[in-house]
Order: structure tokens, then sequence, then C-alpha cells
């Protein structure tokens, strides 16, 4: 399927190859398709087969380790799309944007009628977008940001991130590889590692081009919008704000956040956030172990040019090599493989679990919005 590990396959092609080449190991496009189309209640849990074949991909070193590389490789849109942004330093992607100004690249979330919420639309525009600020040379620094939202209770306030679309998973509309595993491998990654262009990845050298991110925290960061306060190299945040990983109400494994939250605040506290739904105030000790500075209402535009200056103002290169060397130390690209083996095979099975559309139900009314 990937020529002996020679080409690099995307996590959303390799299911899909796997389906032509084996029939019957994975669904393949007909009944995916298929399957879209129904709620989540009411799936058969085909996506259950793409898991496992998925967590065996990964757990083989050499065949996971490809392809961790593969999606650490800029996606075939945001090449088509590089020349055009680089003359105009501006992208508009639909549910993102991004925008260069100075030596910083702006990247929005704006999935702006669900408060900046994910779903597969909107991960995709968001890696695209950090991957436009990679390739651009002119952007030495990423800046991520919640749009400024239209929800009638909160319209004209930036929101940083909702989470995942409760209404389109309870709905069918969240894809199991083309988001959760896309995204974690894809999105996340990118902004933890950077691009890997290299095409040794046996080399046992992580040769990845990478910059330093800056994330501005308004309203809120709930779910994966904390997820990826974990991979930043600066968390500022306005005051009044929170962050929390609901994952319990949600039903779901929240990314690599299990493995990285510890990290931040210790083994305890990261199990009443992920168990007991615990939040977090930026202002308070345990959140200023997630954030870096709390900044007055009106003051965020000041704070991001400031510490995105001061980010590269001894190079990018010397930023870039820094931040690796601190990540090796926390995270190798090996120890996320193994990880991403266990949540492919566990994040399948929650996702179709009877306790999954109870929670949904239960806790967000999922049974009463629509899409």
């Amino acid at each position: 399927m990937t020529d002996g590990c020679r080409e690099a396959v995307r996590v959303e092609e390799l299911v899909l190859r796997a389906a032509d080449r084996f029939p019957g190991l994975v669904p393949g496009r007909d009944e995916l398709a298929a399957e879209r189309e129904l709620p989540q209640a009411r799936k058969r849990g085909a996506e259950v087969e793409q898991g496992r074949f998925l967590s065996r991909v990964l757990a083989h070193p050499r065949a996971g380790l490809h392809l961790v590389h593969a999606m650490l490789r800029p996606r075939a849109e945001s090449l088509a799309l590089l020349d055009e942004f680089r003359r105009t330093g501006r992208a508009d992607l639909g549910e993102a944007a991004v925008e260069r100004r100075g030596a910083a690249g702006h990247v929005e979330l704006r999935n702006l009628r669900f408060l900046n919420a994910e779903d597969d639309r909107a991960a995709a525009a968001l890696e695209i977008a950090v991957d436009l600020v990679l390739l651009d040379p002119d952007c030495e620094v990423g800046v991520l940001r919640g749009g400024v939202v239209d929800h009638p209770r909160h319209a004209g306030r930036r929101v940083f991130n909702s989470g995942l679309n409760l209404t389109h998973l309870y709905h069918g509309q969240i894809s199991f590889v083309d988001f959760m595993m896309a995204r974690e491998l894809g999105l996340v990654a990118k902004l933890y590692r950077g691009h890997w262009l290299d095409g040794d990845f046996e080399s046992g050298i992580e040769d990845t081009v990478e910059k330093p991110w800056v994330a501005a925290v308004e309203a809120w960061a709930i779910g994966g919008g904390c997820q990826i306060l974990l991979v930043m190299d600066r968390v500022l945040a306005e005051r009044g704000a929170y962050f929390t990983l609901p994952a319990r109400k949600e039903g779901i494994v929240p990314g690599a956040s299990p493995r990285r939250l510890t990290k931040f605040v210790g083994d305890r506290l990261a199990r009443q956030a992920i168990m007991f739904e615990r939040a977090f105030d930026p202002a308070s000790p345990e959140g200023r172990l997630l954030c870096d500075e709390v900044v007055e209402p009106g003051a965020m535009d000041e704070a991001i040019d400031r510490d995105a200056a001061q980010l590269v103002s001894s190079g990018v290169v010397s930023a870039a090599a820094n931040r690796k060397a601190i990540r090796l130390g926390e995270e190798s690209v090996d120890e996320f493989r193994r990880y991403m083996a266990m949540y492919a095979r566990e994040q399948s099975r929650c996702m179709y679990s009877p306790a999954l559309i109870r929670n949904l139900e239960t806790y967000w009314q999922a049974q009463r919005r629509r899409l």
C-alpha cells in the first residue's frame, strides 16, 4: 500500500487503499458513505475496523513510524495554495484563515456558527493554515487564535476553541479517520513537531522544520482547544477565560492529553480534569501551570505582538532548535507512535459505545439540537 514504506500516504488514503487491496479488512468507500448518512447511534460501527487496522499499523515500529512521518508532511492542498499565500500573505480556508503580519503567521479558527467548535472541515482547514505558516519562510512564528463569533449570546466576542462539535458527533458527522486520527497525527502533531520533510524516516533523528507557536485564549479552551495548549510554546489567556477537558461527559479519549497533561499539572490534577471535569482558571495557581500570562481584556493584541517578537528575537533557527530539544526530553516520536496505536483502538471503540450516545443526550441534550 505504501510501496514498502517508500511512498508517504496519509491516514485517510491508507485506510481506503487497505479496503481496495484487502476486501473485508476495513470498510470501503461505499460502506463509509452509507454510514455517514446515519446518526451515530444507528451506525453499524464499521469505523471500529479502521481503528483495529490503524492500531496494528501504528504498533509496528517501521510501518507506524512511516505513517507518523507521512502525516507530518504538508498536505497537497497546502502546497497548491503556497504560492498565492506567499504573494498575498493571506488565505481564507472557510472554517479557518491565515494571515502574515510582519514575521508572524496568524491562524484563526472561524467555525463561527458553532462557537468555534471543531469538526471534520474545521480540523482540515486548521491543518492547511498551519502548513502555510510552516512553509512560508517569511513567517518565523505562528499565532493561534479564535475568531469573533456571531452566536447571539456571545456576538462580537472572540472564542478560542469550543472543542469537538458534539452535535455533529451525535448526528454521525464526525469521522474517526478524517477527524480523530488525522487531527492528532496531522494538525496537533504539526503544531508540536513541525514538518518532517526528510525522506529518511528511519534515521533516528527528528529532522523537522518547525517554528514556535503562541496561543491566545479568549473566552475558553474546551476539550480539543485545551489539548492544543499542551503543545504550544507560549500560552496567553484573557482574564476570565477557562480551560477544561470534559472527556468523561463526552465519552471519548481527549487526544494525546492523557499523556501530555500530567507533565504540566501532575497525575492527580490530570485525572481530575479528564475524569471529573475539573476546569482551570488561568489566574489560579493550578491554571498558571497551563498558562504563561493572564492578559487583561483589550490587551491581547499587544501581548501577542510582544511575545511573538520575543520568541524569534534570537533567530527562528535558535527558537526551533530549543523547542525541539525540550520536546525530545518529553515525548519521542516512537513514544507518540505507541500512544497512537492505543488511541486508534480505544477511540474507535468509544465512538460506538452506547455510553457515548447516552452521555451526549444527558449532558448535551444532543437529541434536541440540529445540524
